[in-house]
């Protein structure tokens, strides 16, 4: 298979495209980093292709799927896996370019990482896309607005895509991950109930998009914890999360 894999230089994405490589598949590899991408691609099995960039250019991003398209011949999978997370607080009124950076980065950048590849697999008639909201989408998080409602949004949109796209014989997953032991989480000063390394995130993933499942929280454990979420009343999910603990804001200089 073809795989294209946007924030492949650290986390999910780094995971994904490690396990995709050992199973043999061409990736395309998109990243801001480039000595962490180079890194990542000499320690991978087989050629692949590498496009640095960053996933907010649109313009970039549509080059490096058109050049892969056209080095590959045609995709099998994309996994839009670019994503940025920082505490926000809206009386702050310096948060907000943070806040169009989260929307940018984890909702836009989802969009603008499907655009090139749909209509192929339109006329194909089969291909996957796959979309990474979050367990912090479920609801809203104190100190979070921006992430918890850009990852809703991504896993909303994904199910208008689905709904799209199905009658064309396109698969759309969305994948919902709890906590996942990355770069991001580190910064998390708090607990972390069920933590999962990435390489076995990574793992499971792999076999829902193999199976085609629409939606899906991993680890299993927070996809319950995803489901009584979703049956609180408000008033007893605002008692229940209104002290949790919150993202660190960004730092500023």
């Amino acid at each position: 298979m073809a795989i294209f894999i946007t924030g492949a230089s650290s986390g999910l994405g780094q995971a994904l495209a490690r396990l995709y490589a050992a199973q043999g598949h061409s990736l395309g590899l998109v990243a801001r980093r480039a000595d962490r991408l180079q890194a990542l691609v000499n320690a991978l099995p087989g050629s692949h292709h590498v496009y640095v960039l960053d996933v907010c250019d649109r313009k970039a991003l549509h080059h490096a799927a058109c050049d892969f398209i056209n080095k590959v011949g045609q995709v099998d999978v994309v996994i839009a896996s670019a994503g940025i997370s920082a505490g926000t607080l809206t009386e702050q009124t310096d948060d907000f370019a943070v806040f169009q950076s989260i929307f940018d980065t984890n909702v836009m950048a989802t969009v603008s990482t499907f655009e090139p590849f749909i209509q192929g697999m339109i006329e194909r008639g089969k291909g996957t896309l796959v979309g990474i909201a979050s367990v912090a989408g479920v609801r809203g998080l104190p100190g979070a607005g921006a992430y918890s409602a850009s990852k809703a949004a991504v896993a909303t949109y994904c199910e208008s895509l689905r709904l799209e796209l199905k009658p064309m014989g396109v698969g759309v997953v969305t994948i919902a991950p709890g906590y996942i032991r990355t770069e991001m989480t580190a910064k998390n000063p708090y607990k972390m109930p069920f933590l999962m390394a990435a390489d076995d995130f990574a793992l499971r993933a792999a076999g829902v998009i193999k199976r085609q499942c629409s939606y899906r929280v991993i680890p299993w454990q927070m996809g319950v914890v995803a489901k009584l979420m979703r049956l609180l009343p408000d008033w007893l999910y605002d008692r229940l999360a209104v002290n949790a603990p919150r993202k660190p804001r960004k730092s500023r200089d």
